[in-house]
């Protein structure tokens, strides 16, 4: 009985539904591990038989995808090599244009029944290479998002009031995160539990944000803390001295704006 009761638990958070199961575990199998533009092609017209999306998104072999029918994706995602998405069981949304690099892990593993767990991603963001997003406490991203390298946003912290019990049976905290919109968070910043970094705000590379960021801020350090305003004459100054660069993505998506 034992051995059946954790066989169910593990189906609970792998999918919705047994028949969904075999569906999705048999096109993972056939198609997920297909190279180049024939299995984008393959898994961009079959996966949306598992999953929720307002195009055909484009999935690299070895995505990993947990309790796919409470992902919904815009239109022109792209889910890089060995991304793994665990949407148990409030959901993962990705929105238009967003980019999800290499191995990175958007994880809602909520088996405590939290009420807002969940993951949100808004458009024209791209979120960098071995990310970690926990949305145990519900995660909100705005759009025109970046992240560097290596950044982790975690949305669940640990009780360890008491030093005479095991820390893993005091449970946790999950107030949420919410990073508003046109905010970069450089490589290997880390966002704890209960902040909001405000709108157009620049996180510098290994900072570790535990309390709020007010909008256009630039913060470093470990705690983070501010150190200037974006909207100072002279943080503006030096960006028009500098050399900027744009690519062919940047004009692929200034040509196929939509009205909103």
């Amino acid at each position: 009985m034992a051995l059946l009761d954790q066989l169910r638990y593990y189906l609970k958070h792998q999918s919705t539904s047994l028949p969904r199961y075999a569906l999705e575990q048999t096109l993972f199998a056939t198609l997920g591990w297909v190279p180049g533009l024939l299995g984008l092609g393959l898994r961009g017209l079959t996966y949306r038989l598992i999953l929720r999306s307002e195009g055909m998104p484009a999935i690299e072999h070895g995505v990993r995808l947990v309790q796919p029918a409470n992902i919904r994706l815009g239109r022109h995602v792209y889910l890089d090599h060995g991304v793994y998405l665990h949407a148990a069981p409030h959901g993962i949304t990705i929105g238009d244009n967003t980019f999800v690099m290499h191995g990175t892990v958007l994880h809602v593993f909520n088996f405590r029944d939290l009420p807002h767990a969940g993951i949100t991603i808004g458009r024209d963001c791209f979120i960098g290479e071995m990310n970690v997003v926990r949305g145990q406490g519900g995660v909100t991203i705005g759009d025109q998002v970046y992240t560097g390298p290596l950044v982790q946003v975690l949305a669940v912290n640990h009780v360890f009031d008491d030093p005479n019990r095991p820390i893993r049976e005091q449970g946790i905290t999950a107030l949420g995160i919410v990073i508003e919109d046109d905010v970069w968070l450089g490589a290997g910043a880390i966002v704890l539990d209960g902040v909001r970094i405000g709108r157009g705000s620049v996180i510098g590379a290994g900072a570790v944000v535990t309390d709020d960021i007010p909008p256009y801020s630039i913060a470093v350090g470990s705690p983070a803390r501010v150190v200037r305003d974006r909207r100072e004459g002279a943080a503006i100054r030096r960006a028009v001295a500098a050399q900027v660069y744009f690519g062919e993505l940047e004009r692929l998506r200034k040509r196929d704006v939509r009205p909103r």
